[in-house]
């Protein structure tokens, strides 16, 4: 099941750089023809929307490269007593996947929730153990298994 979600995981992240880059792409070509066509002060403000195009680009490729690393590194993450990064996790209230923030995953007809250490709920979770409870939005919740 946990290599079930890491592979989403994966899948998910995958497809954000592959986005970023071709948008990066995208607004180098952008900008170099507009270069090329441009006179005056909108060529100045053409150049610098460009650039801030490819810098937001450039920002989100990065964030997503860093999570794929933080991904690969919870790959073989076994079982451990205590919720950590790489864990899945069972509750009253719903599942986790604790790795990468990639949202709501169906598997097997069951919901998981992809969610980050270093989300609200993330760091709730991280180093609770079966049988804790703790409250988030006014719901309690309660550690029912952890692998």
């Amino acid at each position: 099941m946990k290599n079930s979600l890491y592979q989403l995981c994966l899948d998910f992240i995958e497809q954000r750089i592959k986005t970023a880059t071709e948008a990066l792409l995208q607004a180098q070509e952008a900008s170099n023809d507009d270069t090329k066509s441009s006179a005056g002060d909108k060529f100045e403000t053409g150049r610098e929307m460009a650039q801030q195009d490819i810098n937001r680009n450039k920002q989100l490729l990065a964030d997503a490269q860093q999570q794929k690393a933080l991904l690969l590194s919870l790959k073989d993450i076994g079982k451990t007593p205590n919720i950590r990064n790489g864990s899945l996790v069972t509750t009253n209230q719903g599942n986790f996947y604790i790795s990468i923030s990639a949202g709501q995953l169906s598997l097997q007809g069951k919901t998981y929730f992809a969610i980050s250490a270093v989300s609200p709920i993330g760091k709730l979770l991280i180093g609770k153990a079966i049988g804790e409870e703790f409250t988030f939005n006014g719901k309690t919740y309660s550690v029912i298994e952890v692998l």
